[in-house]
């Protein structure tokens, strides 16, 4: 017995404690619970990775119970555990295990820490369900789940009104995307008889006609799903204002959970997509123009969070690009990457807030290096790997992607063109933004300057093991 389950029951467990008896119980016992929870949801997941390895057809399941049964209609609550899931699982509770960590140190004095907490394992849980469950009706139960707890935390700050309109926005918004996925399901329906991806993915290429109608019309309508998940255009525009929650919030959602969750369904229904041409190439061309329309919006900025925001839409244009040209793998790695360096830009980038007094314009910081010694080498080398400098983890991935995108048959010499443009701008504004924020004169207020310090060890441990793997993850 794999014993699968345990993964998300561990994120689910604190939850409930910390939800139900985290405000009776105090802060130390909210400390405990909620990092120890997705500590040993990512022990287990190791654990079945490397089972998953040696497993046949390097495929782990598991049927916990019946979920619904009509006439020839079965639905049950099964998991299970392959290369893609397996990657995914290290990525969600490794890097969730870090951010709740450093959240420690960020939200210490909240009055709603017990909350923050709360909704952090939920978020974790219900993107643990999103990319177990082996069917549509299990992964569409983690889809809308992770959607429901972006908005309870793109919210955390309800009193304030721009955090409430940025919570509604980023609802809305998916719901969109949530009836391309309905509409595609729905269909995927009557076509195969069932909804279990094991079902779709083998029967694709027998019950659907290469480049056809239907095959179009469902990948299409995927594709809206994941365009609002994973910020493409037209539905990107609500993933800049989630900077209105937490900064630890903006790191889960751009790191490890919301928005690699459309990227998921596309890779994990791959079978499906290939069958469908026109359908590839508009995913190449609505990531091409998103990485590149997103990098020229980031070189404006002056909110040290937005650009960061802008970069993540980018970043996954990039992802969207190689699963248009069909190298699927270019883009999960890709995945990897950069939920190692993102998180850490976003991780110090909260560390610089926090250090000049809750301050976001880089045009009020300045000459913080000596000040911030350790955020200021962590997020260097985080911006190394971004921008793709050679042998940092961004460079294998972003490389892969590019040359994909020119010698794929899918691809192509403009796509390879756009798609090396942006990595120059990713270079650019990333370098603008370690320069306003660290060297430079000092533009912070006197009063604020006398107190800027590094920030505790709860946040700067988590900063340097997110360096080490930003710098070493592309070895993998």
């Amino acid at each position: 017995m794999s014993q699968i389950w345990l993964v998300p029951a561990f994120p689910l467990l604190g939850f409930l404690l910390n939800g139900f008896l985290g405000k009776r119980f105090g802060t130390r016992f909210v400390t405990f619970v909620g990092p120890l929870a997705i500590a040993l949801s990512f022990a287990q997941s190791l654990v079945l990775f490397f089972q998953m390895l040696e497993a046949e057809g390097n495929v782990l399941k598991e049927h916990l119970y019946p979920w619904i049964s009509s006439g020839n209609f079965e639905a049950g609550i099964n998991f299970q555990v392959d290369q893609l899931s397996g990657l995914y699982l290290l990525v969600i509770t490794g890097v969730g295990f870090l951010i709740h960590v450093y959240s420690v140190g960020y939200m210490d004095g909240e009055s709603g820490y017990y909350r923050f907490f709360a909704y952090l394992n939920l978020f974790v849980f219900f993107m643990l369900i999103l990319v177990l469950g082996d069917s549509f009706l299990l992964m569409f139960v983690g889809w809308e789940g992770v959607g429901l707890c972006s908005y309870l935390l793109i919210g955390y700050y309800f009193e304030k009104d721009s955090a409430a309109e940025a919570a509604k926005k980023a609802f809305l918004f998916n719901r969109i995307g949530d009836f391309g996925v309905l509409s595609a399901v729905m269909l995927i329906f009557l076509a195969f008889g069932s909804i279990e991806f094991a079902t779709i993915n083998a029967e694709a290429a027998t019950q659907l006609e290469y480049g056809g109608a239907l095959v179009t019309a469902i990948t299409l309508l995927l594709f809206l799903g994941a365009t609002g998940k994973s910020a493409q255009i037209p539905l990107y525009v609500w993933l800049p204002d989630a900077m209105e929650g937490p900064t630890p919030v903006s790191a889960l959602i751009h790191a490890a959970t919301m928005v690699t969750a459309g990227l998921y369904m596309v890779a994990r229904l791959s079978h499906l997509f290939v069958l469908a041409p026109f359908t590839m190439n508009v995913i190449a061309v609505v990531g091409t123009a998103t990485a590149l329309l997103a990098a020229t919006i980031a070189v404006t900025q002056t909110d040290i969070k937005r650009v960061l925001a802008y970069s993540t839409v980018s970043q996954l244009g990039y992802m969207f690009l190689a699963m248009g040209v069909g190298a699927f793998g270019a883009g999960v790695f890709h995945v990897m990457t950069h939920a190692f360096f993102k998180a850490l830009l976003f991780l110090g980038s909260g560390s610089v807030i926090l250090a000049v007094h809750h301050e976001q314009d880089m045009r009020k910081m300045g000459a913080l290096k000596n000040k911030l010694p350790i955020t200021y080498m962590t997020m260097l080398l985080g911006t190394f790997a971004i921008s793709g400098i050679p042998f940092f983890s961004g460079f294998f991935s972003k490389d892969e992607i590019l040359w994909k995108a020119y010698s794929s048959p899918l691809g192509s010499p403009w796509l390879w063109g756009v798609g090396f443009l942006t990595a120059g701008l990713t270079a650019f504004y990333m370098f603008r933004m370690i320069y306003l924020t660290f060297h430079g004169e000092s533009r912070v207020d006197s009063h604020t300057a006398e107190h800027v310090h590094e920030s505790p060890f709860s946040m700067t441990i988590p900063l340097m093991i997110l360096a080490a793997l930003a710098v070493t993850g592309g070895f993998f």
